[in-house]
């Protein structure tokens, strides 16, 4: 069986039905705490499943072992990557499935399971991808320490334990625990019972035991594990102004921080503790007052003007306990911490404790006016607090049936509005052309394309930028599209795919497969074409004699006649394809070899298949009868070997005396360099190869060397029916060649008696090479040159919009989802009716969220448009429809405080912010840890993410001048350049200093 073929270790596999069957039940089993789920690189998955729905045992999707490689940080240490994303990078699969699939194919060599526990945390039961880890040391020795991992919902108890384990701390010695964080504090571990997740540990934190004295008295009264924090405790910088620490991928948490921290009302009621009297701990809906505690404590700290930076260490706990997405350490979305943060402020501080049942009215034909005031009314005896007073406001939302025209209208409550963008039907790509002439170096163009398009949309953009008219074949431009991704095709399209399922961030080569002169009836095969390095010593230790491999180089695709497809001309067309940056060999290079005792070659074989399969295929040959017909073949070939190699290849080169003895060929190096052309496994496709197989090779006959031809070929033929032996004049090969599965991982059989290939599916060929070939004949320099067109010249010129274009967008009339139906009283069933938001009133702050991700059936993008948004009197008058009755009405004109940035695309990214300090009205770049000076000019970019708007009349003018900015500012506190910080951020963002 295939599946086995690569390893001694894995078993043999059921059906490939069978096997789908049993993985695809097993993984819907629940989460159970305390079992065992593993991780598994998604490529691969995505592949074995693409192999098991073949349901060709010998395909080429065959995915080999499990590979996790994508999954570590490195290969030595072995730990995961940071910021991995479930059903992007890898998928969960529980223990019982993991050792099948172990079983089956088994492991890339000394990689460890990626085994992770099922735990049960508040509000969720998942697995945790990412345990604490932590550093653990004693008092003593605080140099000295030791990393381990562990389960939010282990005890600190646990922790204790292994400390006195690893240290050799004796179970009567009475001791005491510590945990230090990164910002100069210690705190004490009290409770032994508590859980890791309870007591805010969080990874990079270092737990420290204390030992009593024999005297009774502790070394210290609280350990100096950090530096003294009194001189950040002197520091008296402008309030407000202080950095967010990033606890590991915490940004998004850090810029919405920022943007409330300057938003004057609420900084203001948690600064005067109005909040105290306030706090619900009753609600059902909030979380017992912990969040806007956590929260003040933060807000207090930051605008206590003594500190740099503050580390939201236990907010960021707090967080992740109520809202179990937020646990961990991966990326996430500013705006929904925003959202999850003021509905849980909100509930916390909700003045009304008990909340009573309101039945909601349709407006029935009543004035907008008195709907809205009672819909508001209703709102507020069920909900107030100072975030309702801040930021709520009020939509009027009118549904319309399709069919019987009822008119819906109700008054909703918001607090942000999520404004769309006006979305580009274009889309910019950039590919690698790699045409046809072999003396051409790949290409790179942007391309501009339909974002709705189809794979033959980009052919068809390409074509116009090269020039080369389409024709009237099947596929008009005679153009491959891929993905190469770690020197392997990830994904061929084909021409009707969409475009949509190519990232931008993709590696996508197109090749010219040919100008379509093909015979009428001719049918074109595309190869796909890897190359291979050779181990020098053999993997005798994965239960296989083969040579081990490792991809390198950009693979080929090209295409060639079906009824040319052989071996020889296979291996011709390949060294006219690679002619730029493959040297061929000299005529004085082009040595004969001789080849004996086709069984022993064939074991002999390099990169073929284990000596098992090869008892296989010989078992599956067949009775004598056809034993015999492969020797009149194989005599036949001889006989014309012979007579080919009668003449040798360049005029003055000495042919070598033929060996008659019949001994055991060497399995050495000689045997590698020995080999056909196409390297195959084969036992029945021993091709003969004539006198042109090397590159350059020109026959010129000698008439004294055909006069030895019979001679030689009755020699041949007397061994041949004896023990199947034959002697056979070769010339040496660059390389040999291997068909393998679309990884390039394992090989398959390939080709047939007569030296033809057949392919059941898309067929992929491994160029094998020896490393000391490879390294005289391949110029790697060279094959790695690429040209630059004009078009990557040109500036991608952003699209631009103003704010109020995307407002329009957000009031204008569209139609319900299917997914969404709207249930019509009147029809009495669901209909897709027609609906419009409007503004009718508007708060004291605004939030406007630009729905820059956009997320689809069919795809899923970053959108980059730079969005003109005012900084000042941003008059919403035109939007809202209520009009203003009297002078005490409020003004719709606002200013903006605050902006929350997202760099980056859709997986990584880096959260910032800007915000104007509401005492002195400097503006303020805020990156992490680090703060700096701002101008206005700099705030409206691309990576604009969430606007704080205030309206006017509460805006109060600064009460304290802004300070001047001088060298003698703290470095670590407002400098002249901050780049992203540890989550990734795409750029470094220079600032200027007023």
């Amino acid at each position: 069986m295939a599946a086995n073929s690569s390893t001694g270790s894995a078993t043999e596999p059921p059906g490939l039905e069978t096997q789908w069957r049993e993985i695809d039940n097993l993984n819907q089993q629940q989460l159970r705490a305390g079992d065992s789920w593993y991780l598994l690189d998604k490529r691969w998955y995505d592949q074995w499943k693409e192999y098991v729905h073949t349901g060709d045992q010998n395909s080429s999707s065959y995915p080999g072992k499990i590979d996790n490689t994508e999954l570590y940080e490195d290969l030595d240490s072995y730990h995961l990557k940071e910021r991995l994303t479930e059903n992007e990078d890898f998928i969960l699969v529980p223990a019982e499935a993991w050792h099948k699939l172990l079983s089956w194919y088994d492991m890339m060599d000394d990689q460890p399971p990626l085994e992770r526990k099922v735990v049960d945390l508040p509000s969720t039961v998942k697995v945790e991808v990412y345990p604490v880890e932590v550093y653990l040391c004693l008092s003593s020795n605080l140099e000295s320490t030791v990393s381990a991992r562990f389960s939010r919902a282990d005890k600190i108890h646990a922790i204790h334990q292994k400390i006195r384990q690893h240290f050799n701390v004796s179970e009567t010695a009475e001791s005491r625990l510590w945990m230090r964080s990164t910002d100069t504090s210690s705190e004490r571990l009290r409770n032994l019972n508590m859980t890791v997740l309870d007591t805010c540990l969080s990874s990079g934190m270092t737990v420290i035991m204390e030992i009593r004295n024999a005297d009774g008295t502790w070394p210290t009264s609280r350990p100096q594990i950090m530096r003294n924090s009194a001189d950040e405790d002197s520091y008296q910088g402008p309030p407000g102004v202080c950095g967010l620490t990033n606890l590991g991928n915490t940004c998004f948490m850090n810029s919405a921080l920022q943007c409330l921290s300057n938003t004057p009302p609420l900084t203001e009621y948690f600064l005067k503790n109005s909040y105290l009297e306030e706090l619900n701990f009753t609600n059902p809906l909030g979380m017992k007052g912990e969040i806007a505690e956590a929260y003040a404590d933060v807000i207090k700290q930051m605008w206590s003007g003594r500190h740099y930076s503050v580390v939201p260490r236990v907010f960021k706990t707090k967080v992740g306990h109520f809202a179990s997405q937020f646990l961990g350490y991966q990326q996430h979305d500013s705006q929904e911490l925003l959202s999850f943060l003021l509905d849980g402020l909100h509930e916390d501080l909700n003045r009304v404790k008990k909340k009573e049942y309101i039945e909601l009215r349709d407006a029935d034909g009543r004035p907008d006016q008195e709907v809205a005031e009672e819909a508001w009314h209703n709102h507020l005896r069920r909900n107030d607090s100072v975030i309702v007073d801040t930021f709520h406001g009020l939509f009027k939302s009118t549904l319309v049936c399709p069919e019987c025209n009822k008119v819906s209208v109700t008054f909703d409550p918001f607090c942000y509005l999520s404004v769309p963008l006006p979305v580009s039907k274009e889309r910019v790509m950039e590919v690698f052309y790699v045409s046809l002439d072999p003396t051409a170096k790949p290409t790179q163009y942007r391309l501009i394309v339909p974002k709705a398009g189809r794979v033959i949309d980009l052919c068809a953009a390409l074509s116009q930028a090269t020039g080369i008219p389409p024709n009237q074949n099947p596929n008009p431009f005679k153009m491959a599209v891929a993905d190469v991704f770690n020197h392997r095709f990830y994904r061929i399209y084909q021409t009707d795919e969409f475009l949509s399922c190519i990232l931008d961030r993709d590696d996508i080569f197109v090749y010219q497969l040919s100008s379509g002169c093909v015979d009428q009836d001719g049918e074109e095969v595309v190869m796909a074409i890897y190359m291979r390095e050779r181990s020098h010593y053999r993997d005798y230790g994965s239960g296989s004699n083969s040579y081990g491999t490792s991809l390198f180089g950009h693979p080929l695709l090209m295409s060639m006649p079906r009824a040319q497809c052989t071996r020889e001309a296979l291996y011709q067309l390949l060294l006219k394809r690679l002619a730029r940056y493959v040297r061929p060999l000299d005529p004085s290079e082009e040595v004969e070899e001789e080849e004996e005792d086709e069984e022993e070659l064939y074991k002999a074989q390099t990169n073929g298949v284990s000596d098992d399969e090869g008892e296989e295929d010989s078992e599956e040959a067949g009775p004598s009868k056809k034993e015999e017909e492969t020797q009149e073949s194989s005599q036949n070939e001889e006989q014309n070997n012979c007579q080919s190699e009668a003449s040798p290849s360049s005029e003055g080169e000495e042919r070598a005396e033929e060996e008659e003895s019949s001994s055991e060929p060497d399995r050495g190096s000689s045997t590698e360099e020995g080999q056909s052309a196409c390297g195959s496994t084969d036992t029945n496709s021993q091709d003969a190869t004539d006198g042109d197989q090397s590159a350059g090779a020109e026959p010129s006959g000698k008439e004294e060397e055909d006069e030895e031809e019979p001679a030689s070929c009755a020699q041949a033929n007397k061994r041949l029916p004896g023990r199947r032996h034959y002697t056979e004049r070769r010339k040496k090969a660059l390389f040999t060649m291997q068909a393998v599965n679309s990884n390039g991982t394992t090989e398959r059989g390939m080709g047939e008696a007569d030296g033809s290939f057949s392919f059941s599916s898309q067929p992929y060929i491994a160029i094998d090479w020896d490393p000391d070939m490879k390294k005289k004949y391949y110029n790697e320099n060279e094959a790695e040159k690429y040209i630059k067109h004009q078009s990557m010249d040109v500036p991608h010129q952003q699209t631009t919009v103003q704010l109020q274009e995307c407002i329009e967008l957000f009031t204008t009339v569209e139609t319900l989802e299917e997914e969404n139906p709207w249930y019509c009283p009147t029809c009495k069933k669901h209909q897709l009716a027609t609906k419009i938001l409007d503004l009718w009133s508007l708060p004291e702050v605004l939030i406007i969220h630009l729905k820059r991700f956009s997320y689809t059936k069919y795809s899923r993008e970053k959108l980059d448009t730079i969005v003109e948004f005012p900084l000042r009197d941003l008059d919403f008058s035109g939007f809202l429809l209520k009009k203003t009755v009297n002078s005490t009405e409020p003004p719709c004109r606002y200013d903006l405080i605050a902006v929350s940035n997202h760099y980056g695309g859709l997986r990584d990214g880096h959260y910032t912010s800007y915000a104007r300090n509401k005492d002195n009205g400097q503006w303020y770049y805020f990156d992490d840890s680090k703060v700096t000076y701002a101008r206005e000019e700099q705030i409206v970019t691309s990576a604009a993410y969430l606007l704080f708007y205030q309206r006017q009349d509460k805006i109060r003018h600064p009460t304290i001048p802004p300070p001047i900015p001088s060298s003698t500012q703290p470095e670590n506190h407002v400098s002249s350049q901050t780049c992203d910080g540890m989550d990734g951020a795409a750029s470094c963002v220079s600032m200027e200093t007023d």
